[in-house]
């Protein structure tokens, strides 16, 4: 399909990414304090269950990748999703009147529901939009759309429980529901009124040779490097950037504005990689705000206490650059799967989006564990009860470390054999960025 979709089509898929990111950060921010400080459960079999659980649901992407792509249809697959997704939501939020082991069952049988119909939807719906075009200028239209309606559904997420209620057990009660409203409205919009591709035809082979067909795609492993590189960098200041707001700005009251600005530049910006990728290359213009993102936090290490405006600026910038990081790889990745095409392979979009997905959450994981133990190592404890310097040690290892890592990436992405979908074809910007 290499036609243009139309306005009203590219609403009604992009707006699915809504819901899906309203699910997403509940279950990070808010489900830990409230079964902690609501519900009385020990800190300890909290996260060994959250840690089984995640795992479990990083295991199952690549298996459901594969699934998706011998369904019916990515939209009968996004379907049957929906009911998991939203009993799962719904019985998070409204447990039973249970205490102990049976509390600690119920949890985790919840998130497994709940990790199984985000991640069955979440990969036929990427897989879905990858099927959408193959004109590759109009991918990155469909990825934005998606990506544009992800962050609308962060900020949501973010602000709406405080607007509920006046406890937490009956915010996150009343969000629960009104997620899972939206849900079943922005879902009958997609699936209705997005338009249909047909069923995938089915790959050779078994499960094992799906899985791994992705990484015989050089290309694919190539655009990896650079998204696992990119992704952890991206990563390590989400982990660390409320303790950066409370220790190093002694701002951190004003840190739901401040993510709240973040957020809405990534929206923001995201028509401009649009055209940006259209007209220089999406590669490009990713290297770009890679760049951009390269310079803010450059910025950001030399901030200290009060440094309020010069933070929101810095919040605008990596934002901007933001919306590249979620637009520009997933369409690049549809154009990678081209090449099974080229050689005579059946495109096994799932098993791509399942890997994808699976990385995805590793690069969250590898954040955490390269992050917190590097800064206790150097003394820095939380509320600046660490060792004299630790705050500038939170700063080199909230700004610097990310740095290099982006600038690791924008060597890899430079290197990759990516193709046309990489860059423009006009010689003249080809040779004037090398970028073949």
């Amino acid at each position: 399909m290499g036609a243009r979709l139309g306005a009203g089509q590219l609403f009604a898929y992009g707006l699915f990414g809504l819901p899906l990111a309203m699910a997403a950060l509940p279950l990070y921010v808010h489900l830990p304090k409230f079964y902690g400080d609501e519900l009385g459960m020990s800190l300890g079999l909290m996260g060994g269950i959250l840690l089984g659980a995640r795992l479990l649901d990083a295991i199952q992407d690549p298996l459901l990748g594969h699934w998706s792509d011998r369904a019916a249809g990515r939209k009968r697959f996004v379907l049957a999703a929906l009911p998991l997704l939203a009993g799962g939501m719904l019985g998070l939020f409204n447990p039973p009147a249970f205490s102990g082991a049976a509390l600690a069952l119920w949890l985790l049988g919840c998130l497994a529901v709940v990790y199984l119909g985000f991640s069955m939807a979440s990969i036929s719906y990427q897989a879905w939009g990858a099927q959408l075009s193959s004109d590759r200028n109009e991918r990155t239209r469909i990825t934005a759309s998606r990506e544009t309606f992800t962050l609308i559904g962060v900020v949501a997420a973010a602000a709406l429980p405080a607007l509920l209620g006046s406890g937490g057990a009956e915010q996150l009660s009343r969000f629960a529901i009104l997620f899972v409203l939206l849900l079943a409205a922005c879902g009958a919009l997609t699936l209705t009124l997005s338009p249909e591709v047909p069923a995938p035809p089915r790959p050779a082979g078994g499960l094992f040779a799906a899985l791994v067909q992705p990484l015989g795609n050089p290309a694919f492993r190539s655009l990896l490097l650079v998204f696992v590189l990119n992704g952890i960098a991206s990563a390590i200041p989400a982990t660390l950037v409320l303790f950066f707001m409370s220790d190093v700005l002694l701002l951190g009251e004003r840190a739901g504005l401040f993510l709240a600005l973040y957020f809405v530049s990534g929206a923001a910006g995201m028509p401009l990689w649009v055209a940006l990728a259209r007209g220089c290359g999406k590669r490009a213009a990713w290297l770009g705000a890679m760049l951009l993102s390269v310079a803010a936090f450059v910025w950001a290490w030399g901030l200290g206490a009060g440094d309020a405006a010069a933070y929101a600026a810095v919040c605008v910038m990596s934002g901007v650059a933001l919306g590249a990081d979620l637009a520009l790889p997933p369409s690049l990745l549809a154009d990678v799967m081209d090449e099974d095409a080229k050689a005579g392979t059946a495109r096994s979009e799932g098993a791509y989006f399942g890997l994808w997905n699976l990385v995805t959450k590793l690069n969250l994981a590898l954040a955490a564990g390269i992050s917190l133990p590097l800064l206790g190592a150097l003394g820095y404890a939380p509320g600046g009860a660490g060792a004299p310097g630790s705050t500038a040690a939170l700063s080199f290892v909230y700004c610097i470390v990310p740095c290099a890592l982006k600038l690791a990436a924008a060597a890899a992405l430079r290197a990759a054999p990516l193709g046309a979908g990489g860059v423009r074809p006009a010689a003249s910007f080809t040779q004037t960025w090398n970028l073949k």
